[in-house]
């Protein structure tokens, strides 16, 4: 993965953007892939001519979101059920005619039947090679089992032409973390009482180890704490506006 910039002036729609910017990084076989901040748990990715969406909500996460604003999608991933996850409005906003939407079984429930499902250890293979992975997602600290049951919820691996992105939906720092290698650019959340502490979220950055670390999904968090705590770590770590 080759680092174009740590952040480029990446201008939204029309009306007031979504967005401070976007990062850009270049695949190994030169694909320039565009990193954008929408807000909370919700990111979009631009991969050439390809528009790859993650867990868009619109209003049950201030400030409001108008999809139909912003590019339609090729593909859009859900990790979970909750409402900052999970908005059908977003997700019709985005689709268009041959949309991939992909998320876990209670979501496809909850959606009435729309969506393939992946669950944890799932592997598919996009017409363009790329690969999604659905990993492990959930809470293992006794007071927060309730929030994200193991086996339920996805976290997802993108291999995109040698480049390796985790999203790591909502979880804590997980045992099964350990066995996911060569990451380039991680997203891990960092929103108490539900996620990881900064603390939890530095430990899981040293499992993972990627290049690039978006802390994201933080909430009221001292997400600044994440860095002084990776301080040295050889980690990039990045703060943009997921509140």
């Amino acid at each position: 993965m080759t680092i174009v910039g740590a952040m480029c002036c990446c201008t939204a729609q029309s009306g007031e953007s979504v967005e401070q910017g976007c990062d850009v990084f270049q695949t190994r076989e030169g694909t320039t892939v565009k990193m954008y901040c929408i807000k909370h748990g919700s990111l979009r990715m631009q991969v050439g001519d390809k528009w790859i969406y993650v867990d868009p909500v619109t209003k049950a996460v201030e400030p409001v979101t108008d999809y139909s604003t912003l590019p339609k999608a090729d593909y859009i991933l859900v990790t979970h059920e909750h409402f900052d996850h999970l908005d059908s409005v977003a997700i019709n906003q985005l689709s268009k005619q041959g949309t991939v939407l992909i998320t876990n079984a209670r979501c496809h429930e909850i959606l009435g039947g729309k969506g393939d499902v992946m669950a944890n250890g799932d592997t598919r293979i996009l017409p363009e090679e790329w690969v999604v992975e659905a990993v492990p997602a959930y809470n293992n600290s006794p007071e927060k089992l309730q929030f994200h049951p193991k086996g339920r919820d996805n976290g997802f691996v993108l291999t995109i032409e040698g480049m390796r992105i985790y999203i790591a939906g909502d979880t804590e720092d997980i045992p099964e973390m350990g066995t996911i290698k060569d990451i380039d650019v991680a997203f891990l959340p960092c929103n108490l009482p539900y996620t990881m502490s900064p603390e939890q979220c530095s430990q899981a950055a040293m499992m993972i180890k990627p290049t690039v670390l978006f802390p994201y999904h933080y909430g009221q968090t001292d997400i600044q704490q994440v860095v002084k705590l990776l301080d040295g770590s050889g980690i990039d770590v990045r703060i943009r506006d997921y509140q």
